[in-house]
């Protein structure tokens, strides 16, 4: 059999662009925000994850605007040679005293973050103890860490009962990392934070959570979900990214100065990776000083989902509860958040559609999420051509 066969197979996305109804890889020509040029044509944006809407404000243009002009386009080498710049230094510093932790280190993607920080972390004979949800950055780490012999559990998601039964069948002198999304990327749910720090403490495991969605949403200021529970000397490591609530791109991972050190000269990912972009990490600067300057943001995200989420929930629609920035909207086919996605993107609106395999059977959705810069007339036309729309194809009465 050819190699390249499995990809001559591969037919189901063809037949649905044949049928109009494809809703990935939409080109954007201009982003103001919560409003998009998408394909020729205004369209609110109902499925960024760009939640403080700091992608289009002109402290963070101007940020990386200077660095280009200072230190060019990019930076040509891994931060352990000649990649390093004192951009990449300040702002580690920053995000350091930002979560409340004593050291930082860069990555230049999120996804890099966990494939760097986890195998580097968890050695032969120990324990890695991983959500059946967590975020693909997550599995992608924890399946380079099997390879070297690591013992690799996984627990029912987000049930603290079920964490405590693999934990109770582990040896509880040896060591373990228990990983888990701060929040849940698909649908918007908060990890049980407290139950999980006691179940680490019991069993002689540290703690890492991947902020990606927390940081920005929840928490005192938008510091993550640590914050939120009042637990932030209780979490031993906090990994996020900067192509979310920091308007740009790249990650990084916070934590005790001997542990990040140690992760800075062992991380693969880390070592033999250019390192950031100067431009990329003066915006994630930037929009990390407008948090700490307006943390009113904060609360306008969360109350702009809540109005949307309340809004849905009200006319019938199964919404996965939460008090994130992401508002899911449970359909339940595949065919049905097709036709539901292409309805409300003619109406002017984009969603994110999930299908199986990326969700189990029975949880197909659109997965909607907010910015704090949306306006309520935005809101409520989302609000609007949902519930026209979901009476039109019977998802609600």
């Amino acid at each position: 059999m050819d190699l390249f066969q499995k990809c001559y197979d591969f037919t189901r996305a063809d037949e649905v662009k044949k049928m109009g109804l494809y809703p990935y890889f939409r080109s954007v020509q201009e982003n103001e925000g919560p409003v998009v040029m998408l394909e020729g044509r205004k369209v609110i944006m109902a499925g960024s994850n760009n939640y403080l809407g700091l992608t289009a404000h002109p402290k963070v243009k101007e940020a990386a605007i200077r660095a280009l002009d200072t230190y060019g386009t990019g930076c040509s080498g891994s931060r352990y040679l000649t990649g390093t710049i004192d951009l990449h230094i300040e702002l580690e510093e920053k995000l350091a005293k930002f979560m409340g932790k004593e050291a930082c280190l860069l990555f230049s993607t999120g996804f890099q973050t966990a494939q760097g920080v986890i195998p580097t972390l968890v050695s032969r004979g120990e324990y890695l103890v991983s959500d059946k949800d967590n975020h693909a950055s997550i599995v992608a780490g924890t399946l380079i860490a099997r390879s070297s012999m690591v013992d690799l559990l996984r627990y029912k998601h987000n049930n603290m009962d079920d964490l405590e039964r693999v934990l109770s069948k582990l040896d509880k002198d040896k060591p373990k990392l228990i990983v888990s999304d701060g929040v849940f990327s698909t649908g918007g749910e908060i990890v049980d934070l407290p139950k999980l720090v006691d179940l680490a403490k019991a069993n002689n495991a540290k703690v890492l959570l991947d902020d990606a969605h927390a940081v920005g949403v929840i928490g005192k200021g938008g510091r993550g979900t640590a914050s939120e529970f009042d637990l932030e000397d209780e979490v031993d490591l906090t990994m996020g990214t900067f192509s979310k609530t920091f308007a740009s791109l790249g990650g990084y991972v916070v934590g005790p100065e001997k542990v990040i050190n140690y992760i800075k000269h062992f991380a693969a990912s880390f070592i033999f990776s250019a390192s950031p972009t100067p431009s990329s990490v003066a915006a994630a600067m930037a929009a990390l000083e407008i948090l700490e300057e307006e943390p009113e943001l904060v609360n306008k995200l969360v109350n702009n989902a809540a109005r949307v989420r309340n809004g849905l929930t009200k006319a019938g629609f199964n919404v996965v509860p939460g008090r994130t920035g992401i508002v899911p909207v449970i359909l339940g086919d595949d065919a049905l958040a097709f036709n539901m996605w292409r309805k409300l993107y003619d109406a002017g609106i984009f969603t994110n559609v999930f299908i199986s395999p990326g969700v189990p059977q029975g949880r197909q959705m659109l997965r909607t999420s907010f910015m704090a810069t949306h306006e309520d007339e935005h809101l409520d036309y989302v609000i609007d051509q949902f519930v026209k729309i979901g009476k039109e194809l019977g998802v609600i009465e």
